[in-house]
């Protein structure tokens, strides 16, 4: 993508694991590479299709005033800010220098680099017990209102026979597709606390719940460890996943068999 480049803007702040840096304060020199498409902005010469890097200055020199002991909190809180503020904005390389670190050794600074930017993910959801809809519905509420998620989109609700224990009733199913900023595993962490909310019990496996929030996909990375794998090893399989995410995400490409969630919907239509 194209980038804004904002190189070494001073700051006067409180952060420092010491009490006298965050009581006297101190200068910090802080960059950013925001990351973003700037053609239309430079077609059209139109401030509104960019970010005004004069505003992303400002707005650096006010979030800059909340104090952290650490450099590296100060950094993602920073981060993070950006991203959330700026939608044009996909990814931000920062760094936050601090020439004045009390390391008592000549030294000309000591900084922090990090890089974060909106992922895109695809869930699936399913309920079973109790008032499905309410369960749905609660879970599409939880994840639009949290600050680390943005542009979810739901798919239509479709109710499904289930798969595997087949003694129990049908499921409501649907699934979304949102950006965030959460890793995989605390996205996981995220959706597993959801569904708690939910009084979600695992007594029996592929067995009734009130409320079973998956990881589907996570841009196109391919994980695999004890507690996450994405994608996920059954979505390729599951009627019930396809469709819905089908509505919102068809030629989405799954990386392990390259095949598009329409191909693989085509290869696993509705149970009959």
């Amino acid at each position: 993508m194209d980038k804004i480049r904002i190189q070494n803007l001073t700051v006067f702040a409180n952060h420092g694991v010491l009490p006298e840096e965050r009581v006297l304060g101190q200068k910090f020199l802080i960059s950013a590479e925001l990351h973003l498409d700037t053609r239309a902005a430079g077609m059209q010469d139109d401030l509104t299709r960019t970010v005004n890097y004069a505003q992303v200055c400002s707005f650096i020199c006010q979030q800059m005033q909340q104090t952290f002991q650490l450099i590296e909190a100060a950094a993602e809180h920073l981060a993070q800010g950006i991203l959330r503020e700026y939608p044009l904005v996909r990814r931000v390389d920062l760094e936050l220098a601090k020439p004045w670190a009390p390391v008592h050794l000549p030294v000309e600074s000591v900084s922090v680099q990090i890089s974060r930017s909106w992922h895109r993910a695809a869930l699936s959801m399913g309920s079973n017990l109790g008032d499905s809809r309410a369960h749905l519905d609660a879970a599409v509420r939880a994840l639009q209102s949290d600050s680390m998620c943005r542009s979810c989109r739901m798919s239509d609700y479709l109710v499904t026979r289930p798969v595997g224990y087949t003694e129990q009733p049908d499921f409501l199913n649907g699934a979304m597709v949102l950006d965030t900023l959460y890793t995989p595993h605390e996205l996981l962490d995220n959706l597993q606390r959801i569904e708690q909310s939910r009084h979600r019990e695992r007594v029996i496996h592929w067995g009734p719940r009130t409320l079973d929030l998956d990881l589907i996909f996570y841009d196109d990375r391919i994980i695999s460890d004890a507690r996450l794998q994405v994608p996920h090893p059954e979505a390729a399989n599951r009627f019930f996943v396809l469709k819905p995410l089908s509505e919102l995400a068809p030629y989405w490409m799954h990386p392990v068999l390259h095949r598009t969630v329409a191909q693989l919907l085509a290869d696993n239509p509705e149970p009959v």
